[in-house]
Protein backbone atom coordinates (compact mmCIF):
# COMPACT_ATOMS: atom_id res chain seq x y z
CA UNK A 1 0.00 0.00 0.00
CA UNK A 2 1.25 3.50 -0.96
CA UNK A 3 1.24 6.39 1.79
CA UNK A 4 -2.18 7.67 0.32
CA UNK A 5 -3.84 4.31 0.65
CA UNK A 6 -2.66 4.27 4.49
CA UNK A 7 -4.05 8.02 5.26
CA UNK A 8 -7.11 8.54 3.54
CA UNK A 9 -8.40 12.12 4.79
CA UNK A 10 -12.29 11.12 4.50
CA UNK A 11 -14.12 7.88 5.25
CA UNK A 12 -16.98 9.08 3.95
CA UNK A 13 -18.89 6.88 1.41
CA UNK A 14 -18.55 8.41 -2.35
CA UNK A 15 -22.24 7.54 -3.34
CA UNK A 16 -23.33 10.02 -1.19
CA UNK A 17 -20.74 13.09 -2.83
CA UNK A 18 -21.87 11.43 -6.16
CA UNK A 19 -25.96 11.78 -5.62
CA UNK A 20 -25.72 15.18 -3.92
CA UNK A 21 -23.94 15.98 -6.75
CA UNK A 22 -25.79 14.93 -8.93
CA UNK A 23 -29.33 15.91 -7.91
CA UNK A 24 -27.61 19.70 -7.29
CA UNK A 25 -26.72 19.56 -11.42
CA UNK A 26 -30.24 18.25 -12.02
CA UNK A 27 -31.94 20.72 -10.09
CA UNK A 28 -29.93 23.43 -11.64
CA UNK A 29 -30.43 22.81 -15.24
CA UNK A 30 -34.08 21.72 -14.39
CA UNK A 31 -34.65 25.09 -12.85
CA UNK A 32 -33.26 27.15 -16.20
CA UNK A 33 -35.52 24.42 -18.24
CA UNK A 34 -38.51 25.39 -16.17
CA UNK A 35 -37.54 29.16 -16.34
CA UNK A 36 -37.00 28.77 -20.44
CA UNK A 37 -40.69 27.07 -20.85
CA UNK A 38 -42.32 30.41 -18.69
CA UNK A 39 -40.75 32.63 -20.76
CA UNK A 40 -41.88 31.38 -23.89
CA UNK A 41 -45.10 30.59 -23.01
CA UNK A 42 -45.14 34.34 -21.68
CA UNK A 43 -43.64 35.60 -25.12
Amino acid sequence: MNEFEKNVQTKRNDFIDSAVGFVVVFGFFTTIFVVAQAIDLIW
